[in-house]
């Protein structure tokens, strides 16, 4: 199978969750990888016929009382190999493509606030992140710790975690660094600083 991540995220996904629909890969995908990780139903979908045609899946049909013959997909054995040889795999140097840093680093042709303004919108979300990801962990840990997977995933929650506070430490003095340079020429001179008429 060629290297497209979007197959051996639903293979890892199945390994954890088994029996799960398109709709249901996905929303698991939101509320566990999806905090590093994002997929869409665009990807998804053909994903999971390309698996099933390779007999890295199995689709079976599940009647439920509020959706009757949904279709379902399981793990293989030959799936799981799959999955085990991808894992001992390096894993991809991706380039990132960060668009709140990209508009940071041209941030002297931007017009006054504007970076200012990205960057309270950063620490926004940052801490909405945090305060999700710190919800989530005894949640886990109430319900999960008993799971082969659960110092795994508790691995990647701390990798989070501790990112997003030093993003947002870092925000702090970023925040501080521009707001002394946005600080109007006549302020500086009346306050002393290097740069008053009257030296």
């Amino acid at each position: 199978m060629q290297r497209n991540q979007t197959n051996y995220v639903i293979l890892g996904i199945l390994a954890v969750h088994p029996h799960q629909s398109g709709y249901e890969i996905r929303k698991t995908i939101q509320q566990t990888v999806g905090f590093f990780w994002g997929e869409s139903f665009g990807q998804i979908y053909p994903a999971l016929k390309r698996l099933a045609a390779e007999g890295l899946i199995v689709p079976s049909s599940s009647c439920t009382s509020s959706r009757s013959n949904r279709q379902e997909y399981s793990l293989t054995p030959a799936g799981h190999i799959c999955l085990q040889h991808w894992l001992a795999l390096p894993y991809r140097e991706d380039p990132p493509r960060d668009e709140f840093l990209l508009k940071l680093f041209f941030g002297r042709d931007a017009a006054p606030g504007a970076c200012i303004s990205h960057l309270r919108h950063f620490q926004e979300k940052n801490r909405y992140i945090l305060a999700t990801l710190e919800q989530l962990e005894p949640m886990a840990r109430a319900y999960s710790s008993q799971n082969p997977g659960f110092p795994y995933w508790m691995l990647t929650l701390s990798f989070g975690k501790a990112q997003l506070r030093s993003a947002l430490e870092w925000s702090e003095s970023a925040l501080a660094m521009l707001s002394s340079l946005d600080v109007p020429a006549s302020a500086q001179s009346s306050d002393g600083i290097p740069g008053e008429k009257n030296a």
